[in-house]
């Protein structure tokens, strides 16, 4: 008869252990939590509730202290959401990119909870990619320059309104805007820009981020205020310079 070594008692508690949880039916490592379609739904049905049904409604529906989310779309939500421009923080629709008051993923959650509401549709969230600059350049000043300067610092609109600088715009958040239209920009659908010139603009827009406005390098740019002001600024000094160049002359005549 041949004798059995005996096991070290450290060895034969961790063999215990493991024969536990084998009995117990738990995995003998921890997986990392991953969220659930279902949780992600939970949590932006939490999110609205909170933060967003006592204007847009329950549903979607609206009120008297917000319009309707039925249909929006989810490039709409995340990009009200990511932008800061939602929820509204003061009684006054304000137009500014700000920091957004939720995370990312309880934006997800709550792009996810309003794209639920029946009928659905509206502009999917684009995919923006690399685009050429030159061909941006082109149509930025064709679409864009009107509202946002042509340096794209933003001007003043009617009413008191203005179209805010893209210098803090992602190209996500460039593409949403090309496609819902936030405020009084109007909508661009992919029959008028197709995804191509929206990777185009968006690369260009990255260039006047990156150059923050300073494009040219030809003279003073006053600030970036556009042609129409700069221009009158340059007649008022060029009249000032003549009339003093009059007066100097007349002087010298007597």
């Amino acid at each position: 008869m041949t004798d059995v070594p005996p096991t070290p008692r450290r060895g034969r508690r961790v063999l215990a252990a493991a024969a536990g949880l084998g009995v117990l039916g738990l995995p003998l490592t921890s997986p990392s939590p991953q969220p659930s379609p279902s949780a992600a739904s939970d949590r932006g049905t939490q999110l609205y509730q909170q933060s967003c049904a006592s204007c847009h409604g329950q549903q979607g529906e609206g009120s008297q202290r917000g319009p309707a989310l039925t249909g929006v779309g989810p490039a709409d939500v995340d990009f009200q959401l990511s932008t800061g421009r939602m929820p509204l923080r003061t009684e006054h629709r304000v137009q500014e990119h700000r920091e957004p008051v939720f995370s990312e993923s309880d934006i997800r959650a709550l792009v996810q909870h309003v794209a639920s509401f029946p009928p659905g549709g509206g502009p999917p969230i684009p995919t923006v990619g690399g685009g050429h600059t030159r061909s941006g350049r082109e149509l930025y000043l064709t679409y864009c320059s009107a509202c946002h300067s042509a340096a794209g610092v933003g001007a003043t609109l009617t009413n008191g309104r203005f179209a805010p600088s893209l210098f803090q715009a992602t190209p996500t958040q460039i593409g949403e805007a090309v496609r819902v239209g936030p405020g009084l920009m109007p909508a661009f659908p992919s029959g008028v820009l197709t995804d191509a010139q929206v990777d185009d603009i968006a690369a260009y827009v990255d260039v006047l981020q990156n150059d923050r406005g300073d494009l040219d390098r030809g003279g003073w740019s006053l600030g970036r205020l556009g042609p129409f002001p700069e221009g009158a600024v340059a007649w008022v000094l060029g009249l000032g310079v003549l009339l003093l160049l009059a007066r100097r002359l007349g002087s010298r005549a007597r």
